[in-house]
């Protein structure tokens, strides 16, 4: 069974080619523009073990905005094709994750009902040439195109980077584990039998 995607998405804004493979070993090729958050989808490759593949043109002249959300609209519905009917995967992840002198906790569920709690604060307006706004934009854009559940919430810290870091290998992490078949799921993980 293949769990790939891929997605052209263009509009007046952005110009976004987006490829997935949830059954990958964590390479990548990033390029939107956007050094800062280039390396942070870095992150959720290498720390979900999934291939990534993106290239985006957009309007940065305005601001990083379109770009960024437009990723993330883009990215939830690659992972919603990617994995189909949810049949056999494990449907729920979690992760703690430290960054030198940061906490950040991520939880989600492919449920079907898309929903974000996002209890972060971040003290600096930018990472690079990312608005750090942009974080909390690009995750409730990627929890309501993949239909998840999906929380992230700042335990401890104060380095910007470390937090943002955190949160983006949190995330892959997590969604490695949701999308994880395990043989004694028949069907999808619900008592309603289906996700």
């Amino acid at each position: 069974m293949s769990r790939e995607s891929k997605i052209r998405r263009k509009t007046n804004e952005t110009d976004i080619t987006f490829g997935l493979n949830i059954d990958g070993c964590g390479t990548y090729v990033v390029d939107t523009g956007i050094g800062f958050f280039d390396h942070m989808m870095t992150h959720i490759a290498k720390h979900g073990l999934f291939n990534l593949d993106i290239t985006c043109t957009g309007d940065l002249q305005v601001d990083c905005h379109h770009t960024i959300e437009d990723i993330g609209i883009v990215f939830g519905q690659c992972i919603k094709e990617a994995v189909g009917d949810k049949h056999g995967i494990k449907r729920y992840g979690s992760a703690i994750i430290p960054m030198d002198e940061t906490l950040v906790l991520c939880a989600l569920d492919l449920s079907g009902r898309p929903y974000l709690n996002y209890d972060v604060t971040l003290t600096t307006p930018r990472l690079g040439e990312m608005d750090t706004e942009m974080v909390e934009e690009f995750f409730r854009a990627v929890a309501m195109h993949a239909e998840m559940n999906l929380h992230v919430k700042l335990l401890d810290g104060k380095n910007n980077h470390h937090i943002v870091e955190g949160i983006f290998k949190a995330f892959g992490n997590a969604l490695d584990q949701a999308t994880m078949v395990d043989e004694r799921i028949k069907g999808a993980l619900s008592t309603k039998g289906m996700l």
